[in-house]
């Protein structure tokens, strides 16, 4: 074997081996327990970054593991290909996405190769490629056909300068992302799913998974928002028509001292006809986003419309306003307002003069006023007759029944969770299938797959297919939809299409209820609510079409941490900060690594010390993988992230931990070189043993059982941390066999992790051709019996002393040696002994006073 540590060779010859013998192609075994194994895909932006590495490392790892437990694994690769980034890069660089994208993923495959990552790669899919989203549409086709696909006409953000709707998300203080033009509220027709009709099922579902982390579990719950309260109906007076109104706090009621409707709402519209000032008021309010937290934060703004509604119980009049707090697309989009007992109402109430009527007062009789802020508590109803006296729990119900009673309402569960608006007005995305006739009524498309042009170079003024007759002129009036989906749509169920991704008959087939659902997924916490919730969704979906048969797609979930490095900048004269990659900064540090300084290394002056932040473009702190892996090798890269951090927490980028995984894997390279003669002619350890290689199989074994134990529960550090100290033994053993078997054990603990080193000293080493086939070590449990403990003895929690004790010795046997030990009893003294306590297996404290 060669003397010196070469990573480039090794981990080319570990991969020329693995593809030549397909290691990880994936094929149904019903005779063998299955494990689908599946990182979330990524987008393909050009290269990797190191977010890509830690995620892909650890489905990498997991994989590995399992497969090495003798499971059938599967792990498939594709790319998440639609998408505005693609577009704007296009306009950017004048080029069609397309081109753009596949460029992107060829370069990206390449790296992910590079990286020894055990990919199937003949699943691999690309979600902008027609025989992939020709099943999404004839999905949709069949969702149009129940009634779960519909249009309707939304509030959206729209972009006047990208001249498309933007998620919340995309709008920044107002403004879109990417132009920056003032993001204005536009009432367009839209395309939705019916998540709704799924909420309840989506809940309960919840509890079916117990091994997803709890924090992703409760951030879905709050989404879909189940909440149980009253609606109710308020007559308007003079009109015909009537609002609807949903509350949660039925018990304040009768202190409804105003309403408010969205300024959208068809009655603010009617008004406003005949009313110019109502109308420059709605228009302002187009203004600006829809999120709920812009409309948290903004400044509470109405109008009186001039007309009043008629509260449902007392029949008193109450004025109604438009205001900017509320969305037609939120509930009914009207809502009561209760100044008293809601600091939003009562903000509003006192800047236009509204009166205040309190109706909640505190159950155990104390004053609580609403002159500085509304009271919010729960207590007892007075004001309200005739539910006077009253709690509010009791309130609630009664409230109901009378509403109930009077054809005015009744109790009603609600969620906050709103039907998936599907539509997009860009143009990389797939196509919705649709067809409108020529009285504008839709129907689905009569084939599959609705194809996107992919030669189109988009300028950025609107989406392309809107300019093309030829995409959407079907003749005879008749025209194509030219919207294309949400790209959520395609990352939904992509991870069902891996089962049988050369199916060009059916989207899915039998294979998938072999490997369906997935047992690990893995992929950033960002994704906890949206695209999980959509997946979730999306396979209730597919199971009632009979394509899948189970309720939740993915089993187990990890969601990673992020990647963290320093960022360092300048102040520039106008306010603004230029941001310097840490790679082109000199740092000084103190011994606890702390910044103390940073020069620029281009001009050697100083520049500051942003803290630690996720690595990004805007900050400029993000670590080029590429260089790493070169200079280092692709197991040093997979060692340091597995073993900087737990995978759930985030990862601080330290150029000096790099290095020190390279040292480890040099140290085991020269370790097995040096004794490689010996290793290989070892025979396996029987016979008597010295006291000095029982405990070092004891050491050995220990380890080993520790750390298959956090392989289990997904904690790679600390199974580094294990091979390590496993290393260090063993450069100190002079018995071949224990060697072998100790270094055996210590390859097949790091295959997941460092796969090539460990193929490659595998074989080097004679223990067998293929480490993936090995298995993983067994724990010796004769290994693990000692005949004697050593005790650590403390007195007052001071070290004073040592003793050997029999294994089998009970608590009494291990407190008489420990007190009789010589230097503890020089450090008792005089003193008298109030306890012992014995940490079995550990130390014995004598506590003396």
């Amino acid at each position: 074997m060669e003397t010196i540590y070469d990573p480039k060779s090794i981990e080319a010859e570990a991969q020329a081996y693995w593809e030549a013998r397909q290691s990880f192609k994936a094929t149904e075994n019903p005779e063998k327990e299955k494990f689908y194994c599946l990182s979330m895909f990524p987008y393909p932006s050009g290269k990797l970054h190191m977010g890509h590495v830690r995620n892909y490392t650890l489905g990498d790892v997991i994989a590995r593991y399992q497969r090495m437990l003798g499971k059938n694994v599967m792990q498939p690769m594709g790319w998440d290909a639609f998408g505005l980034p693609a577009e704007n890069a296009a306009i950017k660089n004048q080029t069609a996405p397309a081109k753009w994208t596949y460029e992107n993923i060829e370069h990206m495959k390449t790296q992910l190769k590079g990286l020894g990552f055990g990919y199937d790669w003949d699943r691999e899919l690309a979600t902008c490629q027609p025989d992939y989203y020709r099943w999404e549409q004839w999905m949709f086709s069949r969702l149009m056909e129940k009634g779960l696909a519909y249009r309707k006409t939304a509030t959206v953000n729209w972009d006047p300068v990208d001249q498309t709707v933007l998620a919340n998300e995309q709008v920044i203080d107002g403004r879109g992302w990417r132009s920056g033009a003032v993001v204005e509220k536009r009432d367009i027709e839209q395309w939705f799913l019916k998540i709704t009709d799924y909420a309840q099922e989506l809940l309960d579902d919840l509890d079916k998974l117990d091994q997803w982390p709890e924090q992703v579990v409760t951030m879905q719950r709050n989404w879909i928002g189940r909440s149980v309260g009253v609606e109710m109906s308020f007559d308007i007076r003079g009109w015909d028509e009537r609002l609807e109104i949903f509350t949660t706090r039925p018990d304040t009621l009768m202190g409804v001292t105003y309403v408010a409707v969205a300024a959208e709402h068809p009655l603010a519209l009617q008004v406003a006809r005949s009313n110019p000032e109502l109308e420059a008021f709605i228009e302002e309010c187009r203004q600006g986003g829809v999120s709920e937290a812009e409309i948290e934060t903004m400044e509470k703004k109405g109008f009186p419309l001039g007309i009043e509604a008629l509260h449902p119980v007392s029949g008193e009049p109450v004025p109604v306003y438009a205001a900017n707090f509320v969305l037609m697309s939120y509930g009914t989009g009207a809502v009561m307002a209760v100044p008293a007992h809601d600091q939003r109402d009562w903000e509003f109430a006192g800047k236009y003069g509204i009166p205040k009527q309190q109706v909640i007062f505190p159950a155990d009789g104390s004053k609580a006023g609403i002159e500085e802020a509304a009271y919010t508590e729960k207590g007892v109803l007075a004001n309200s007759a005739p539910f006077d006296g009253l709690t509010s729990e009791a309130a609630f119900d009664a409230i109901a029944a009378w509403l109930e009673e009077h054809d005015k309402g009744g109790k009603r569960v609600n969620f906050r969770l709103r039907d998936w608006g599907v539509s997009r007005q860009r143009y990389w995305g797939c196509p919705i299938p649709v067809i409108y006739d020529s009285k504008g009524r839709a129907e689905p498309a009569e084939a599959f797959p609705v194809t996107l042009p992919e030669d189109v170079v988009p300028d950025g003024a609107g989406s392309p297919l809107k300019k093309m007759p030829e995409f959407y002129d079907l003749g005879d009036g008749r025209q194509r939809e030219t919207d294309t989906f949400d790209t959520f749509m395609e990352s939904s169920w992509y991870y069902a299409r891996y089962c049988c991704p050369d199916n060009d008959q059916a989207m899915l087939d039998e294979r998938a209820h072999y490997w369906l659902p997935v047992d690990q997924y893995i992929g950033g916490v960002e994704h906890a609510i949206l695209h999980l919730l959509y997946a979730r969704f999306f396979n209730k979906l597919m199971r009632d079409e009979g394509l899948v048969n189970c309720d939740e797609p993915f089993t187990r979930l990890l969601t990673q941490g992020m990647v963290v490095a320093d960022t360092y900048y300048r102040e520039n004269a106008d306010g603004s900060k230029e941001w310097f990659n840490p790679a082109d900064v000199e740092i000084e540090r103190d011994e606890k690594g702390r910044v103390l300084r940073g020069v620029l290394k281009a001009d050697g002056l100083p520049v500051e010390h942003g803290g630690v932040e996720k690595m990004s473009k805007s900050k400029n702190n993000g670590v080029d993988p590429q260089p790493l892996i070169d200079r280092y090798g692709a197991d040093t890269a997979r060692l340091y992230t597995m073993f900087t951090a737990p995978p759930e927490q985030s990862l601080e980028w330290s150029d000096e931990g790099v290095e020190g995984a390279h040292r480890f894997l040099r140290r085991l390279w020269n370790l097995a070189h040096d004794r490689a003669a010996d290793i290989r002619a070892a025979e396996a350890v029987n016979g008597e043993l010295s006291d000095d290689l029982q405990a070092a199989r004891r050491e050995l074994h220990s380890a080993l059982k520790k750390a298959l134990f956090d392989y289990e529960r997904q904690q790679f550090n600390t199974v580094v941390s294990a091979c390590m100290s496993m290393v260090n033994t063993l450069n100190k053993l002079d018995a071949p066999a224990v060697l072998r078997e100790g270094l055996g054990i210590v390859l097949r603990l790091l295959a997941p992790i460092a796969p090539h080193i460990s193929h490659q000293l595998w074989r080097e080493l004679d223990y067998g051709e293929d480490i993936l086939l090995a298995g993983m070590p067994v724990v010796d449990e004769d290994a693990l019996k000692q005949d004697s403990i050593e005790y650590v003895v403390q007195v007052n929690g001071k070290v004073r002393g040592k003793v050997s004790i029999p294994a089998d010795a009970d608590k009494a046997a291990v407190e008489k040696a420990a007190l009789e030990n010589e230097n503890a009893r020089r450090f008792i003294g005089e003193a008298s002994v109030r306890k012992v306590i014995v940490v079995p297996g550990k130390l014995v404290n004598i506590v003396a006073k």
